[in-house]
Order: C-alpha cells, then structure tokens, then sequence
C-alpha cells in the first residue's frame, strides 16, 4: 500500500482532534476582559494540547517519510496511536473544565503517557517492517527522549494526587523536548 492514503487520513484525525479541543472553549457572556479569567484553565489545557498535536504531527510526518511500504502492521499501530490521540479533546477539557484537579490531571497524564506507548509501537513496527537497516532505525538510535517522555508521563499521573503543578511541569518538560521537531530523522535523510 501506499503510504499517502495513511498520511492522508492520519493528518484528517489530527485537524479533527484540534477543532474538536477548540470547540470546548465557549464564548464568554460579556463584554468585558473580567468574563475571560474562568476560561483561562481551559484555554491553557488547550495551548498544552494544541501543542502536544502539533509535536505528533511534525514528528509522525517525518517518520512517514521513513517509509517505504504500508503493511498492515503499520496500518494498525497507526490506527492505534490515532485512537489515543482521539482521547485528546476529552481529557483537555475535563483537566481544564476543573482547573487541572487532580484525577482530571492524571487521567491526561495518563491519555498522554499511552500516545507515547502507541508512538513507540508505531515506530517499531515500522523498523521492523523496513529492517534494522532502515532510515528510522539509524535516525532513532538510542532515542533518549522516546525513552524518557514515558516514563515523564508515568510519574505525572501519581505526581497529579500530590500537586496539580506538580504533574503540570512534568507535561511541560515533555512538550519542550519534543517542541523543536525532531531533527534526527532528516539528518540521516540528508547523508543518504
């Protein structure tokens, strides 16, 4: 199969998820500045989120670019990290909605920690699909930042039952350090 038809819908589930998270922000009632503070938990759950999309996009869109051919193995771990992204708009506005308490917090930590499983997968899959000689597979190489937003994600979720910041810093810290796209794949592209 060819992979566009994968990037294709991939990149439609994604547009979906992101209208979908901005349709839970409601218009304030008011004119005045003072009517947006209750809005504001919601809308920075929304800008973290925005941004998480925006990192599976650049980055899946660069691992596509990896691809040779689609089997059906990468057909359903792709289906698979979309369905937890899907969960994406849910968990952003229940954390928001409740000024990031904590079960909502780990609950999004939680949606958060299972993308970085099924993104593993996906990679995985492809690796092994393509050989431990593929382009991904030379990109990836020890993969320090795969290894570590996991277990990043894994400790928000009790950290959100101690402190709402608590779990909030370590959702931050895995965004910057996916926030810049992840060069190693287009490196290893351009020296063959």
């Amino acid at each position: 199969m060819n992979k566009n038809r994968l990037e294709a819908f991939s990149d439609g589930v994604l547009a979906i998820i992101i209208t979908i998270m901005v349709l839970e922000i409601k218009v304030p009632h008011g004119a005045e500045l003072n009517v947006l503070a209750p809005l504001l938990p919601v809308f920075l759950s929304y800008v973290l989120s925005f941004v998480y999309v925006g990192i599976y996009w650049n980055n899946h869109h660069h691992m596509l670019h990896t691809v040779g051919k689609v089997s059906g193995g990468i057909l359903w771990a792709n289906l698979h990290l979309l369905f937890w992204l899907s969960l994406f708009p849910v968990a952003t506005g229940w954390m928001g909605e409740n000024h990031f308490a904590p079960v909502p917090s780990a609950m999004y930590g939680f949606v958060l920690f299972m993308a970085a499983i099924a993104y593993w997968i996906l990679q995985l899959t492809i690796i092994r699909s393509q050989g431990d000689d593929s382009l991904l597979a030379r990109a990836i190489g020890k993969d320090y930042k795969g290894r570590a937003s996991p277990f990043l994600y894994a400790l928000s979720i009790p950290a959100a039952f101690v402190s709402s910041w608590l779990s909030g810093i370590l959702f931050v810290i895995v965004a910057l350090m996916w926030l810049v796209p992840d060069r190693r794949i287009e490196s290893v592209g351009q020296t063959h």
